[in-house]
């Protein structure tokens, strides 16, 4: 149910807004992409081999962070409110990257790196603010909104990234925190608060903490199965992330253009399928339906990578797999209305913290996984392209089965 003091005029900036913060989230973790290893070169003086291995770790740092406080901001919010948990959250991001450009040291770096991950986390309140505001038969696209965001932060971020960084290395990093210390400004002038007092409830470390908002998942198994299916999507989707250049390159002789331009197109359809075909997709073929049928041509667009003979295919099967955007934001709509409103953000961190997880282990397995492919005499560089589509066919498996649970679990959608 839609809370009464957000209406009409004034419901339409607040999720601008969201969208905006959301954007700037996924902006604020591809800036690195282009500049960390120049950065890291910079302060500490290592060769490129070294400050590559220094740049994995604060990737690892900030998907470690998120996953151990990205449910911490989810009580919070069912606690105190979403508003301040999200303006709060921007505050610090915004203040941390202004630290990101003044550091003069590694270890500094990873200092900031981990107070972006935490503020970074903002997304559990905001992906709960937006279930808040819609009805529960509109959710779909009000999620699909949040992976347009992420589908045009994904383009913007690296691309702001390398295009600030040849004016200057600590570039990018001011213009972030410019950029979300304005929206935080406006946050504060737009964003009404969407979780009314008679909807919170006390804040709970044993919520808090991953373990135990993990177990508390337990209580919904629907919810349970979709966050299992999800976890092996994203383990195929971040493997896929940190071996695309590797691939493109191995197998294709892609330079930075055509690697740049290949990300871009990835970014374009998803924001595209999300942000705008999502909203007429899945209400025509139901959540249930669109969730299957984006993990089934997932499966295949994985597949197609691997197999692939030559570049320009690339391009064909990522518009085709596009259309496999549908899954997310059906299975938050199903997430979301299998819940407690007072829950709600409580499960959006917990669903956070799962994704975080996955982006510590889809590296290291598709790094693996690839370096294994083509070391020797072996000669298949799209293996790890092979695993994750086998991951995310167990994830439409997992998907299958919990369909067939219970649709609300066991407990009520709205607090008694």
């Amino acid at each position: 149910m839609r809370h009464q003091g957000i209406k009409g005029k004034s419901l339409k900036p607040a999720l601008s807004f969201i969208f905006v913060t959301l954007l700037l989230d996924v902006m604020g973790f591809g800036l690195i992409i282009p500049v960390g290893p120049r950065l890291v070169q910079h302060l500490s003086g290592a060769t490129e081999e070294q400050a590559s291995r220094t740049v994995g770790f604060l990737f690892a740092t900030y998907a470690a962070m998120q996953f151990l406080f990205a449910p911490v901001l989810g009580a919070l919010s069912d606690r105190f409110g979403r508003r301040p948990v999200i303006l709060f959250s921007l505050l610090g991001s915004g203040l941390d990257y202004l630290a990101q450009s003044l550091v003069q040291t590694v270890p500094w770096l990873f200092v900031t790196r981990v107070l972006n991950g935490v503020t970074g986390a903002n997304i559990t309140a905001a992906s709960a603010y937006v279930a808040d505001v819609t009805p529960p038969e509109k959710r779909a696209a009000g999620f699909g909104m949040i992976g347009a965001a992420f589908g045009l932060g994904f383009i913007l971020g690296p691309l702001t990234g390398g295009w600030l960084g040849a004016i200057d290395i600590r570039l990018p990093f001011v213009a972030a925190g410019v950029l979300t210390l304005i929206n935080w400004l406006y946050g504060l002038l737009v964003l009404p608060e969407s979780l009314p007092p008679e909807r919170r409830r006390p804040f709970s470390w044993k919520r808090a903490n991953p373990v135990g908002a993990l177990h508390g998942l337990g209580r919904y198994p629907l919810v349970a199965g979709l966050a299992a299916a999800m976890f092996l999507v994203n383990l195929a989707q971040f493997g896929l992330h940190a071996t695309w250049v590797l691939y493109v390159t191995y197998r294709y002789g892609w330079d930075t253009f055509h690697v740049g331009m290949s990300l871009a197109v990835v970014g374009i359809g998803a924001a595209v399928v999300q942000g705008g075909l999502a909203r007429t997709l899945i209400p025509a073929l139901g959540e249930r339906r669109s969730l299957v049928l984006g993990l089934g041509l997932a499966v295949c667009t994985f597949a197609g990578y691997g197999l692939a003979p030559q570049g320009w295919m690339i391009y064909v099967i990522i518009l085709i797999g596009s259309l496999a955007g549908i899954s997310q934001p059906a299975a938050q709509a199903l997430i979301t209305k299998a819940v407690r409103a007072d829950e709600q953000g409580a499960v959006q961190g917990t669903l956070t913290s799962l994704q975080s997880l996955a982006g510590i282990g889809g590296p290291i397995i598709g790094g693996l996984v690839f370096a294994f492919a083509i070391s020797g005499s072996r000669e298949l560089p799209g293996a790890p392209f092979f695993v994750g589509s086998a991951l995310i066919a167990a994830g439409l498996g997992v998907t299958t089965w919990a369909l067939g649970r219970p649709a609300r679990g066991d407990g009520p959608v709205s607090p008694p």
